[in-house]
């Protein structure tokens, strides 16, 4: 019998689509991973991609659709910890898809990927339990696919993607949790916020990866990381990126000081 690859595994845990089943499946692919009980052979290439494994709820919607209601209500408060959960459950695909997809690579881009997809599906776990307490769950309200739509741009190449999906779409997180947080205690739901203080910090070592990645690809391309983030975010996310900008928490993540002058430009221009 031939040994399970991690590919193969990747494409399992983003097929499933009971959240149970993609939970247990990373739970247990990740730590077959660190056991040495799959290996990297290649076959077959990777197939073109498509959408994840997803429950049949949320409803997805255009980002202007998803419900933004006052933090006053415990309605309001799960409406906002919804969206944060939707983005945890979209990151574990996104890990495994970089897993999945990119290949021939060195085997810490792998271990790097996997405990990503593990540290999602913690925080998805986390969020959810809260939801829970509040007497919601996930699937309660609308969603928007924002990230699995930038997945499926950034699928031809595995530099774009680290610029794009860590270092734009899910820094964005690194910007925004702290003033959630801050509106959350105002509110005294102090359980929101242990949850939302363990991601943050998290949230800082997976940009950070991205960061590290695509630095790794712009060297072995022979290209300056700073103008090829520029180039890319001008060409992708021109009028988009509005701060203000986290800047401490993305030195922590591997930007550098020329970085958050130029998102901050584009910022201000947007």
């Amino acid at each position: 019998m031939s040994e399970k690859t991690l590919f193969e595994a990747a494409a399992e845990c983003l097929a499933a689509s009971a959240i149970e089943d993609k939970l247990q499946l990373t739970r247990h692919y990740v730590q077959a991973w660190r056991d040495a009980e799959l290996s990297l052979a290649a076959k077959p290439a990777p197939a073109p991609i498509d959408s994840p494994g997803r429950p049949a709820k949320p409803a997805l919607v255009i980002p202007a659709h998803v419900p933004r209601r006052g933090l006053g209500t415990a309605a309001g408060r799960a409406a906002m910890l919804h969206a944060v959960t939707h983005i945890e459950f979209n990151a574990i695909n996104l890990a495994w898809d970089a897993v999945y997809r990119f290949r021939d690579l060195p085997r810490q881009f792998y271990s790097d990927w996997t405990r990503v997809a593990d540290e999602e599906a913690y925080h998805f776990q986390l969020l959810r339990q809260r939801l829970q307490q509040l007497g919601y769950d996930y699937g309660d309200f609308p969603a928007h696919n924002g990230l699995w739509d930038m997945a499926q741009k950034t699928a031809f190449d595995p530099m774009v993607r680290m610029a794009l999906v860590p270092r734009v779409l899910e820094a964005r997180g690194l910007d925004v949790t702290p003033g959630m947080m801050q509106r959350l205690r105002q509110v005294g739901d102090l359980e929101s916020v242990a949850a939302l203080e363990i991601i943050l910090r998290d949230e800082i070592g997976h940009v950070e990866i991205g960061s590290r990645w695509f630095k790794y690809f712009c060297d072995r391309r022979g290209l300056d990381m700073e103008q090829t983030f520029r180039d890319l975010i001008s060409r992708y996310f021109a009028g988009q990126l509005r701060g203000p900008f986290n800047d401490a928490a993305r030195l922590q993540a591997g930007f550098s000081a020329a970085e958050l002058r130029a998102l901050e430009a584009l910022g201000a221009g947007a």
